[in-house]
């Protein structure tokens, strides 16, 4: 990830679409580390929680609410170059809110409703929506096995009412067709280590993975310091995010990962 800056372009397209594809955010060896580590995670593979879709299908994910500092997901979540963008993006510092990992395994993988992440954090005391997530691809994220859907410039139409879609809040479908009968839905199809960085009123949802192929994706999600929820809820309040080198991304992963095979072996 090393000195990884957006382009004026960008930050324009931002603003007017709603969301940019950071391409290779994480190299080679980044996101393999994070592909293997993830895998090999038991205590990840204690903590998945499953939620149904309200299509016959559930999905699986881990939250976190902690940076996890000795981890290559705490290294992602506080590197320089990403929080950077973030805060360029939302025009103030910005700290973690949160950050998960999808797990959609091959032929069983859920489906994710139609939503927007402020649908959920409004009710979390986040005032406004100046709060954003970046979607790392852990694999290969196609059309075929459920990669992330988005309804380009939808985060100008404020904040929808959601309600439940099996265990999942969704976004008002009669809202929803009406928005999509009018505006295009772009599949985010992603190369490992490629990422998506969207504005939290973005429409967002997913297809189920039907494909012979895992998605699974590394999401990280970061508040507006100003943003500052009013009381307590799912999610941290503010607590400054100390950034750090891009470089821990890879020397953290890598004493991780020898941790993990010394105690595997």
């Amino acid at each position: 990830m090393s000195g990884y800056q957006l382009t004026l372009e960008q930050i324009e397209q931002f603003d007017k679409q709603g969301y940019i594809i950071l391409d290779q955010l994480l190299d080679t060896e980044e996101v393999e580390l994070l592909r293997k580590i993830a895998r090999a995670d038991l205590q990840m593979k204690q903590d998945v929680a499953s939620r149904a879709d309200g299509e016959g299908g559930a999905i699986d994910l881990v939250v976190r609410n902690d940076v996890e500092p000795d981890t290559i997901y705490g290294a992602i979540v506080a590197s320089e170059s990403l929080v950077n963008a973030v805060e360029t993006v939302l025009g103030d510092e910005v700290y973690h809110y949160h950050h998960k990992m999808i797990l959609k395994e091959p032929k069983v993988g859920g489906a994710w409703a139609w939503h927007q992440d402020y649908g959920y954090w409004y009710n979390n005391g986040c005032l406004s929506p100046d709060m954003a997530s970046c979607l790392i691809a852990v694999d290969k994220a196609t059309k075929e096995n459920g990669c992330l859907q988005v309804v380009p410039g939808s985060h100008r139409l404020g904040r929808i009412d959601h309600g439940a879609v099996g265990d999942q809040t969704g976004a008002d479908p009669e809202r929803v067709a009406a928005i999509v009968e009018r505006m295009p839905v772009e599949y985010v199809e992603l190369e490992p280590g490629s990422a998506v960085l969207f504005h939290s009123n973005l429409l967002h949802r997913s297809d189920q993975n039907k494909s012979e192929n895992p998605r699974w994706a590394f999401i990280c999600c970061y508040n507006a310091k100003s943003n500052d929820p009013y009381k307590e809820g799912r999610h941290p309040r503010y607590t400054p995010l100390e950034k750090r080198p891009d470089a821990d991304i890879l020397s953290t992963g890598r004493k991780q990962w020898e941790q993990m095979e010394s105690l595997s072996s």
